[in-house]
This record gives C-alpha cells, structure tokens and sequence, in this order.
C-alpha cells in the first residue's frame, strides 16, 4: 500500500470507523450492525480532501473519463477532490453531482455540473452497504445521457452492496473495505497527518 493509500486508511480509521458490539447502530439501509462508517470527518477535512482527491486521481488518470461524481452529499466531496487533483495534475476532469430529487423549478434535471450527454464518467461513493445509493446515481447519470461503467467506492462494507453494484457497472473498484478499516495492522506504520 502507498504512503497516500495508508494515511487516508488511518484517517478513517481514526475519525470515521466505530465498533459497538453491544449498542449497534441503525444504517441507511435499515439495517442493524455493530460497525459504523461515517466518512463524512474525513471527506469534509482539508487534510482528507487531498488524499481521497491523489488516490482516485491516480485510479483514474490513465483512462479517458470527462467526469466523476455521484449522489449528493457522500459524492460530492470525493469528486470535488478528484477534479482539483485532475486540473492541478494537468489532466482536467470535471465533477458533477445527483441531486436525490428532480427539481421542479430552473433546469430541472438530477445532474449538476458541467457534464455533456456521450462524456464518459466515473461514479463515486463514500460507504456501500447495499449498493442502492450507486445504483442510483449511475442510472440517473445514464438517463442523463453519460457513459458509466466503472464505480469508485472510498469504503465497501462487505455485505453485498459491491456485488450488487457488479450486476449493473462492468468494473467496481473499493479503495478500502469494512475489514482494512476495523484491522489495526498498517496504522501503527503510517501517521495520519499530512
């Protein structure tokens, strides 16, 4: 693993991942589980920012993609990230954001940003439990008129929401799992601070 990789994995260890056995916590999805991933502490840091923006960039720097983005609000920090890593690495591309719900007012659609029906585009996602919230952002640029076949997950919680996303998108990449997060083995090695 990579400086960059390791720092951002102690980041959220240290800000985003929670363990509570006894008292389990109520996801989006419904669902019960004793772990917690909110990676919103580090998603919305300065310190975060530039290491989620490096380590996409450089998942995605070699292929030729217009845009990144995905449902607002886990998205929108991860794609804002990757799009200034992009223009300051010369290799600009832009971001773009799904809103939940069609406005019914200005220009109505679910996309924000500057993205051209035919770009091609990667969809980002902070947290995968079922995939449902992916999945929705990558029909919603679909319908839009971009081309997606390929889905950034920052943290897959290993219940089956990357498989779901599989059926739909020809290649899904996490950057970290629910088990890299609750291990301790690289964090002792790597300090979080950039």
């Amino acid at each position: 693993m990579d400086q960059k990789r390791a720092r951002l994995l102690n980041l959220l260890r240290e800000k985003s991942f929670r363990y509570s056995p006894k008292a389990p916590f109520k996801l989006t999805s419904g669902r019960e589980s004793p772990y917690y991933v909110d990676c919103r502490p580090v998603t919305h840091s300065a310190g975060g920012l530039v290491l989620i923006g490096e380590v996409i960039f450089e998942l995605i720097k070699d292929q030729d993609i217009q845009a990144v983005g995905g449902l607002t609000m886990g998205a929108d920090p991860l794609a804002h990230a990757a799009a200034l890593i992009s223009y300051q690495r010369g290799r600009p591309i832009n971001a773009f954001s799904v809103r939940k719900f069609t406005k019914d007012y200005g220009a109505r659609g679910r996309l924000v940003g500057p993205v051209r029906p035919g770009e091609r585009a990667v969809v980002l996602e902070d947290v995968v439990t079922t995939g449902g919230s992916a999945l929705e952002a990558v029909n919603a640029a679909r319908e839009f008129g971009l081309e997606v076949d390929q889905v950034i997950i920052l943290v897959d919680r290993e219940e089956g929401g990357r498989e779901a996303v599989e059926k739909q998108v020809s290649q899904v990449r996490a950057v970290f799992t629910l088990s890299q997060l609750s291990s301790t083995e690289t964090s002792a090695k790597i300090p979080s601070s950039i």
